[in-house]
């Protein structure tokens, strides 16, 4: 422990058979350590692989829907929906126009928000319902 310069620094580490590593660059002195240069990137390794194994995984749950979906068929979707919520997934809730049934989009739209408003407690809004092609998406996100 102390200041050295790093002739000095780097003397002591060839003495002792290791390298001196710098720690912290932007430090007034910059700090260094006397150390085993394989054996510390082998720790840095090891800790970015843990905190990348303790990072939760985001996972997009897909929930479909028709344009003529019954009141009982969107309670059952809802508790599904909930389970996935609790579990921490986002759910993307769509409803999916065949043929001419295009023509139904207000009913599309008014079941996405029927659906939303259900899982408000749990879940935030990410996304409006919005038509992308022959589907109306809504996404749902936990509430943390």
């Amino acid at each position: 422990m102390g200041i050295y310069s790093t002739n000095e620094a780097l003397k002591l580490a060839e003495e002792q058979g290791l390298d001196l590593v710098e720690i912290s660059p932007n430090a007034k002195p910059p700090v260094c350590k006397i150390i085993d240069y394989s054996k510390f990137k082998y720790e840095q390794k090891k800790k970015q692989k843990e905190l990348k194994a303790k990072a939760h995984k985001t996972v997009v749950k897909e929930i479909r829907f028709g344009p003529n979906t019954d009141q009982h068929d969107l309670d059952f979707k809802t508790k599904h929906a909930l389970n996935f919520l609790k579990d921490g997934n986002k759910v993307k809730a769509y409803v999916q126009f065949y043929g001419r049934s295009i023509i139904y989009k207000d009913r599309g739209r008014e079941l996405l928000e029927n659906f939303a408003k259900s899982l408000e407690d749990v879940a935030k809004v990410e996304s409006a319902p919005k038509q992308e092609g022959r589907r109306m998406i809504l996404m749902l996100s936990p509430n943390k």
